[in-house]
């Protein structure tokens, strides 16, 4: 895999994963708060790893597509 193709690909996860944790948390934070940190981290990625892969990834690559066509 090319440097750029990395660096593409973690900018897209980048750009999922940031604003995905941040509102995660400002949600339910308080909430889970009160677990240790393992279960905390469990619930935490067992939530956002498939809304990712699922959801969040492929919606950025949509939207990519769409701005490099009217570009062209």
């Amino acid at each position: 895999m090319k440097a750029k193709t990395k660096f593409v690909a973690a900018l897209k996860i980048w750009v999922v994963i940031y604003p995905s944790i941040t509102l995660f948390l400002s949600l339910f934070g308080e909430g889970l708060s009160e677990l240790p940190l393992y279960q905390r981290t469990f619930i935490l990625t067992i939530t956002l790893v498939p809304w990712m892969l699922f959801v969040g990834v492929p919606v950025v690559e949509f939207l990519i597509r769409k701005v490099a066509e009217k570009g062209q």
